[in-house]
């Protein structure tokens, strides 16, 4: 394929570009992201542009994009036959009328699993969805950097192995990145078909900026008297960074290991909500045991072991403080998912909320975080034995043992035999949307913590450090 770089320079080219390290900064960075943005007000839902009175100004759009990429092009050799192929994509796109448009081909060259190197840069545009973004498939542009410490190396490289898993850090990017998303999944971008799909990013900087800002006015608010672990966490973003990778590189392989009684990648299939809270507090836990497990065996290095018990309170503190709390209560699974560990560690007496001051006894903690994980564990393995339905009800006992359901559940009360005998659809529609809702101590919670979570709507690392919006 030919290099972007040869391609013959356009009138208005900005000036070719060199160095990754400052592309933000460029002339044709500018150019790419501003133009980015403006045919995101030209397209519709499903990425098309359908008016016609329109297309004059998105292939004037187009044409500064694909300016912009020529220019960036050769600070990012690694990336050359994905920007060669999204030059086009794009030019096709504009050429066969806007329609709904097809990054298939693009998709399949862009390969960041294979570049996993600590502090190399891709530039990335596709028209996509952003979870917790826009669920609209607009142009997104972004600059993204790989966060690849060698202590991660040497553990994927060994018995964490995870091929498709990549680390990245937002450097700039257009609006559909300036929310709460931190992935870039490729199932999200436009194309006419499904590729074998061979990576999965997730933004830790984002996670690691988000969980500072939130954990520390949450142990403000309730004069939680932090460790000095914790304090070295909440204090520096880097590390922060790097706790996270490990935390997140363990999660995502779990979603495909274990005893498991149904694919937890089937999102479209309809299930109750308080399923995928336990299929993702599964995997934050068994990152969990495994960090515990790092810390106590004599064999970890003494920086892997470190990164290891920092990532036990990342897990525990941002589950705790900010999943609760954010989001609507609209089947919000990964708040109850908080809520139940919450709970769970209260009543088994290692949580304490008293005289307005919570307090932790450390030592314990660890071992009463495993065996939550054992008892989900243990749903999984013995759910494989049993209908769908009837593992669903075992989910539900397993849940409502330790948070209280609402007092109108119909689930709670038991679910009557017309539903029992029917079709999984009536077990479903028995839901209420807020089936668990929060508890006193997390509503008091709510009304401190609103706005500071609201604060870290598109956070990123250089943002990190600057207080919350007021």
């Amino acid at each position: 394929m030919t290099s972007i770089a040869q391609t013959p320079s356009v009138v208005g080219q900005p000036e070719v570009v060199e160095d990754a390290s400052a592309a933000e900064h460029s002339a044709a960075w500018q150019q790419l992201k501003a133009a980015a943005t403006a045919i995101q007000l030209l397209q519709i839902k499903d990425g098309s542009i359908p008016e016609p009175g329109d297309h004059v100004a998105a292939r004037e759009h187009v044409a500064a994009i694909v300016a912009g990429i020529r220019a960036l092009a050769p600070a990012f050799p690694h990336d050359a036959e994905y920007l060669a192929q999204t030059v086009a994509d794009l030019e096709r796109w504009a050429g066969e009328g806007f329609g709904v448009p097809d990054f298939h081909d693009a998709l399949v060259a862009f390969r960041p699993e294979l570049h996993r190197e600590d502090g190399l840069r891709h530039l990335v545009l596709f028209p996509m969805t952003t979870q917790n973004g826009s669920p609209d498939r607009l142009v997104e542009a972004l600059i993204v950097e790989v966060i690849w410490p060698e202590f991660i190396a040497e553990l994927e490289a060994g018995e964490y192995g995870n091929k498709l898993f990549v680390s990245l850090k937002l450097v700039d990017f257009t609006p559909g990145y300036d929310t709460n998303s931190a992935v870039l999944f490729p199932e999200t971008v436009a194309m006419r078909q499904l590729p074998a799909f061979t990576w999965g990013a997730i933004f830790q900087d984002r996670e690691a900026a988000r969980f500072r800002r939130v954990t520390r006015a949450a142990a403000d608010i309730t004069k939680l008297e932090l460790t000095p672990d914790a304090e070295r966490l909440i204090g520096d973003q880097r590390l922060a960074e790097e706790t996270f990778v490990l935390w997140d590189i363990i999660h995502d392989r779990t979603h495909m290991r274990g005893d498991l009684p149904f694919d937890p990648f089937m999102i479209k299939q309809r299930m109750p909500f308080f399923l995928y809270s336990l299929e993702e507090l599964r995997c934050d836990l068994t990152a969990f045991r495994e960090c515990v497990r790092l810390v106590r065996d004599e064999a970890t290095d003494e920086l892997t072991r470190d990164r290891a018990a920092l990532a036990q309170l990342a897990i525990l503190f941002d589950r705790l403080f900010r999943f609760p709390l954010t989001g609507t209560r609209v089947r919000n699974y990964d708040g109850l998912g908080g809520q139940l560990l919450f709970a769970w560690l209260h009543q088994r007496g290692v949580l304490h909320w008293t005289d307005t001051q919570l307090a932790f006894d450390w030592d314990a903690v660890p071992d009463v975080v495993v065996e939550l994980s054992d008892a989900i564990n243990e749903l999984y393995w013995r759910s494989i034995d049993r209908p769908k339905t009837a593992h669903w009800l075992a989910a539900y006992e397993l849940v409502r043992a330790t948070v209280a359901p609402h007092p109108a559940s119909r689930w709670a009360r038991g679910l009557p035999d017309e539903v029992l005998s029917g079709p999984p659809k009536g077990f479903t529609d028995a839901v209420l949307d807020d089936e668990f809702p929060l508890s006193m101590f997390y509503e008091a919670l709510s009304k401190k913590m609103t706005e500071v979570i609201e604060s870290t709507r598109g956070i990123t690392a250089r943002d990190a450090d600057a207080p919350a919006a007021a």
